[in-house]
């Protein structure tokens, strides 16, 4: 059995002809450069790389394998990553960590009250050095001291906030490369630094990175990528909808929701990417889902565990109840069968991603995978899918506005 299995099943109805061969032409020369580029040390899929070199060794974290809790302060890429890796081999991790990726002050003043700040190691992490939310979390946590001994910061070596802030207090340094845009830096130390505190394998993690690259996998990356873009640059489909069927995926669909928004949601082109967990939201969306617009695209997401939970023989069912002696997982893998007969028959477009192992290098190769097929996408509908300048108007006018002394904002 195969760790992943990857299907699509996109109606012909759905896909111009004539925009398929060319984007078909044009993938080979696409996927050229992609090659290129993840040699070139220079671009950011320079990530995928088997020479990928990163900025610290794993002697530099001996000092900081003692704490059994740790914090992690970032927003968007800096921390989702993260999160995903926690999530998804959360039975193999045996420290507690906690996200901070928001701005709740409640929380930041519960966990001040709970915790003994001087027992968690923070690990503050942002490309820029000057990320509002991210500064602002640090601040609130009153966690900056002289030579402090729990504290990592990740951040561009220039002159930005945070690297400024390690210099003054004698902090614990790694530069973050300047190539890789937050969404894109899973795999390099964003993501390596708190893995291998987690006790993660990181070269485990980063064992498979290649593998959508190369046999039948490069085939279905071909094939979805086109027809993607497809649907992308016909605008029949708006929204491409997370059915999550695996509690383990919930952290890394946040992640993949970010890469695909942030990648492609530009020049008035882009799809709107919604998580949506199931079955629960079988009784609350799933009307809409199947009777609604037809411009969705659903991906639907599960995970091939074992699991012991039973509905067990109860004198309240009938002794031939269906549900008795059920595993959970047979019931939910029930109703998401019937889900995928039901969309075929309305002819409705789908893609499944099915996990049958849960391991460093199967995480590892679904942030590949999504990675390239991302950017693939936005070669291919000629759309950069490195920039965000929407964003970054937003963030220029917010400083503007907290650098006044007038608050009428607020």
């Amino acid at each position: 059995m195969n760790d992943l299995y990857f299907k699509n099943n996109i109606q012909k109805n759905y896909i111009k002809k004539t925009l398929k061969k060319n984007l078909s032409k044009k993938f080979t020369k696409v996927i050229e450069n992609i090659n290129f580029d993840i040699l070139d040390q220079n671009k950011t899929l320079n990530i995928l790389s088997q020479k990928f070199k990163f900025n610290f060794s794993v002697d530099d974290l001996k000092r900081f394998k003692k704490f059994k809790s740790i914090a992690i302060i970032g927003m968007g890429g800096s921390i989702l990553g993260s999160e995903a890796i926690y999530k998804f081999l959360g039975s193999k991790i045996k420290k507690k960590f906690y996200f901070f990726d928001d701005l709740n002050t409640k929380k930041n003043s519960r966990f001040k009250k709970k915790k003994i700040l001087k027992k968690i190691l923070f690990i503050i992490i942002s490309k820029s050095g000057n990320t509002i939310e991210t500064l602002s979390n640090v601040l609130s946590l009153k966690i900056l001291e002289k030579n402090s001994k729990n504290i990592i910061i990740i951040s561009e070596k220039k002159n930005n906030q945070l690297y400024l802030v390690s210099r003054k207090f004698n902090l614990f340094f790694i530069e973050h490369k300047k190539n890789i845009g937050g969404r894109f830096s899973v795999l390099s130390e964003v993501g390596a630094v708190p893995a291998h505190l987690m006790g993660v394998n990181i070269k485990k993690l980063r064992s498979s990175i290649l593998k959508p690259l190369k046999g039948k996998k490069k085939s279905f990356l071909k094939e979805s990528t086109i027809k993607l873009t497809n649907l992308l640059n016909s605008k029949k489909i708006k929204n491409i909808i997370f059915l999550n069927y695996a509690p383990e995926l919930e952290k890394f669909l946040f992640w993949y929701q970010q890469l695909l928004a942030e990648s492609l949601g530009k020049n008035k082109k882009g799809f709107m990417p919604i998580i949506s967990n199931v079955p629960k939201d079988h009784h609350s969306l799933l009307q809409l889902y199947l009777d609604g617009p037809k411009d969705k695209l659903f991906h639907i997401f599960s995970v091939n565990v074992n699991s012991k939970e039973k509905v067990f023989k109860n004198k309240a069912l009938n002794e031939n109840n269906f549900l008795n002696n059920k595993n959970l997982n047979i019931i939910k893998n029930a109703q998401r069968y019937a889900l995928i007969k039901t969309l075929k028959n309305k002819n409705i477009p789908f893609r499944e991603f099915k996990i049958n192992t849960i391991s460093e290098s199967v995480i590892g190769e679904l942030f590949s995978y999504f990675i390239l097929e991302t950017i693939l996408i936005g070669n291919l509908a000629k759309i950069d899918p490195y920039n965000q300048p929407a964003v970054e108007q937003v963030k220029i006018l917010t400083k503007s506005l907290l650098s006044k002394k007038s608050k009428n904002y607020l």
